[in-house]
């Protein structure tokens, strides 16, 4: 073999190979980086189901309802906190994990079931009540927009 064919087998290699190869690289990069947000995306959908079972497990606080349960005992005032204090940690994570202000469609279907999770919890008044007091300590950004989901679902309880 002559040094010709060794010349312009490595031009073919630069020309073709090496842009095939970049493009393989980035679209595996791509795919992962899918994969492990649909990753974290189904671990935090499955927090919200186990959140969802303990939500089932106490009845007796009416989590479900859209009006206030006034006559709570001083326990079952506790659990509810405990549990509405589990539901904010949960949407915390989910915020902080999941959402961003320029999303990708892909991402922002993901967000969105989020996104409505929180407007139903912001729709029942013994949530909203107490999201002042759930809020303290929290990420900022995630605070603000879930004062404005609790403000908007307020707004929309009184139309």
């Amino acid at each position: 073999m002559s040094a010709e064919f060794w010349e312009i087998g490595s031009y073919v290699v630069t020309v073709i190979g090496l842009p095939m190869a970049i493009f393989v690289f980035l679209y595996e990069q791509r795919k992962e980086r899918e994969n492990e947000e649909e990753e974290v995306y189904q671990l935090v959908s499955d927090n919200y189901q186990d959140f969802l079972r303990i939500a089932l497990e106490n009845p007796d606080l009416r989590l479900f309802s859209t009006t206030e349960t006034p006559t709570l005992n001083d326990e079952q005032k506790e659990r509810l906190l405990i549990i509405f204090s589990m539901l904010v940690s949960l949407f915390e994570r989910a915020y902080l994990l999941l959402y961003e202000e320029d999303m990708t469609p892909k991402q922002a279907r993901r967000w969105n079931s989020w996104e409505d999770y929180i407007v139903e919890w912001c729709h029942k008044p013994h949530f909203r009540a107490l999201l002042p007091k759930l809020l303290t300590g929290e990420d900022p950004s995630f605070a603000a927009y879930i004062e404005k989901m609790a403000g908007i679902a307020s707004q929309n309880s009184l139309d």
